[in-house]
């Protein structure tokens, strides 16, 4: 099969997109699809493959993200951007009600953050705190409660406090001083490897506070430790509010390895990200789903305006090189 598809990036999260409205594949060729695309040793590479799909009678679109192991996530905010950004281009809009697995976002055209970057809105939400809907089984982690927020997981391998939010999908968040990245992928690891009492696994962020915002490293389900999680900022930001390190109703910025967003979260759950939605190159490449490779790729077109701009948003920020870190 061969698929045409766009090359893009959310704060530096990036995805091979294809507008697969009209295409109707089995989700097992799909994750097929998502492997062979997203593999970083092959001719494309990503953090997953988005999918821009149908709308119905109350959403104009929707959206699907594939891990790049073939799985599909709920959500993923950075990847919802690029997506809002297809489907408003393709259908003329400025914004929109889309649809994602378990949850409907809205999302709309925003101020550029800079000169020359494409910048949307998303609002999700809202944060879901009962970790027994994930689920994360209280029994078996020695806690007794509906709801963690600052409290250390003994089956977890450190002593780190962690709060738990969905957004739809399950986060959890420590704060601290330093990111210990050694640290994030022994717990990261845990994680991914579906225990029993965490048999959906779990997305894991160090969030270090900046300013007058925060710093977020996540280790992704599905992914592996990432430069940029949307879904992770979104938590974090609630975190920081819940936890009283930052305050309800007040815009942020949320800084990460692959750029940066403007978070806010809401006392009532939702929380609005604004970032940038950056085509890089288009093309298209033949792809055998089912052993998840890809081959023959044609470059069609390369966005240079766009590199550019977003290149000059990394180069003036100083606190991607003064990260940090132990």
């Amino acid at each position: 099969m061969r698929f045409d598809f766009i090359k893009c990036h959310g704060s530096g999260n990036d995805f091979p997109l294809i507008d697969a409205r009209g295409i109707v594949l089995d989700d097992a060729i799909w994750a097929g699809v998502a492997r062979a695309l997203a593999d970083r040793r092959g001719p494309v590479g990503g953090d997953g493959l988005l999918l821009l799909t149908d709308g119905d009678k109350t959403q104009a679109f929707g959206m699907r993200m594939f891990n790049s192991d073939g799985s599909e996530a709920e959500t993923c905010l950075n990847g919802l951007r690029c997506v809002a950004r297809a489907g408003f281009e393709a259908l003329g809009l400025e914004r929109a009600e889309v649809h994602l697995k378990t949850s409907v976002a809205h999302a709309e055209l925003d101020r550029p953050l800079a000169a020359g970057v494409h910048t949307v809105r998303e609002t999700a939400g809202p944060a879901d705190l009962d970790v027994t809907h994930w689920p994360l089984s209280a029994p078996l982690t020695g806690l007794d409660a509906h709801e963690i927020v600052e409290q250390v997981i003994p089956m977890l391998p450190t002593a780190r406090r962690f709060t738990a939010v969905a957004m739809p999908n399950p986060h959890l968040v420590s704060f601290d001083e330093v990111v210990d990245e050694d640290e994030l992928v022994a717990v990261g690891t845990v994680c991914e490897a579906a225990p029993d009492w965490l048999p959906n696994r779990a997305n894991v962020s160090f969030v270090t506070m900046r300013g007058d915002g925060i710093f977020v490293r996540t280790f992704e389900r599905g992914v592996g430790l990432t430069d940029s999680c949307g879904s992770a900022m979104a938590a974090s930001v609630f975190a920081a509010c819940l936890t009283g390190r930052r305050e309800f109703g007040v815009e942020m910025r949320v800084f990460n390895r692959g750029g940066l967003v403007l978070g806010q979260a809401e006392s009532d759950g939702m929380v609005r990200l604004s970032g940038n939605a950056t085509w890089e190159w288009a093309g298209s490449a033949e792809v055998d789903a089912a052993r998840g490779i890809a081959g023959d790729l044609i470059v069609t077109r390369h966005y240079n305006d766009e590199i550019a701009a977003w290149a000059a948003v990394i180069e003036t920020a100083a606190w991607i090189q003064a990260e940090p870190s132990a």
